[in-house]
């Protein structure tokens, strides 16, 4: 009984996880919204796109942690950390990309033009671009750290090169496509925080959908460095 409550302790947050997630699927299809010209139905993809990448976000901020804490430690626990939040965070980042793409087929695309012409103006778009090249950027990290065999050295060098890419990450994604024409919303503020973007009734489950996609992402996140652990005891003599 005692061992049930110490895991029911230890697990409150991937209780809080899961219930999260519930709410986030069944509020975000079921309950009402506003019907905004253009958007209609889609706008529940706001759940889902938005909050996948707040996720992502804080996936590389805790990966970026982590790289800080190794290079002032030197210890190879924390270089792990880093690189399976990153490997999860770039996960989070492709969902959103997807689901960002999908959704712009949706609402951006002229009707009217061939599916391909659309496509290829659409594909100028500002956010799409920096999206890309930060998704890009980290992708580069995983094959960095793969390309050396030495494992102090691929540390070290990896950490460096995780806080430049976290440095790359925000004018790439944030700065620069707000400096230029987009049809992305969000351009004088942040995407669904403005009062403009989203209502009252799109809030609350908006905010739950944050917490629950960034405590899913850690726990796989934490779940991948307990198997990396297991391997390295496999292969230790």
């Amino acid at each position: 009984m005692n061992q049930a409550k110490n895991y029911m302790y230890r697990s409150w947050w991937k209780i809080a996880c899961v219930v999260l997630l519930l709410y986030t699927f069944i509020a975000g299809l079921l309950t009402n919204i506003p019907r905004l010209p253009a958007l209609e139905e889609t706008i529940r993809n706001l759940y889902f796109h938005v909050c996948m990448w707040f996720a992502m976000m804080i996936l590389f901020t805790i990966s970026l942690i982590q790289s800080i804490r190794y290079l002032r430690t030197l210890n190879l626990k924390y270089d792990n950390y880093a690189r399976q939040y990153a490997v999860v965070g770039i996960v989070f980042g492709v969902l959103g990309y997807a689901t960002g793409t999908i959704w712009m087929s949706y609402t951006w695309a002229d009707p009217n033009n061939p599916l391909f012409q659309s496509f290829s103006a659409l594909a100028r778009e500002p956010k799409l671009i920096g999206a890309a090249i930060a998704l890009l950027i980290y992708l580069a990290y995983m094959v960095l750290r793969d390309s050396i065999q030495d494992m102090d050295k691929r540390a070290r060098i990896s950490a460096v090169y995780n806080v430049f890419a976290y440095a790359m990450l925000f004018p790439s994604i944030w700065i620069l496509p707000r400096m230029m024409d987009s049809l992305h919303p969000g351009q004088k503020g942040n995407p669904a925080l403005n009062t403009d973007d989203i209502d009252s009734g799109m809030r609350i489950v908006f905010y739950p959908a944050v917490i629950g996609w960034t405590l899913l992402g850690v726990w796989i996140t934490t779940l991948k460095i307990r198997i990396n652990l297991l391997k390295e005891k496999t292969y230790l003599p």
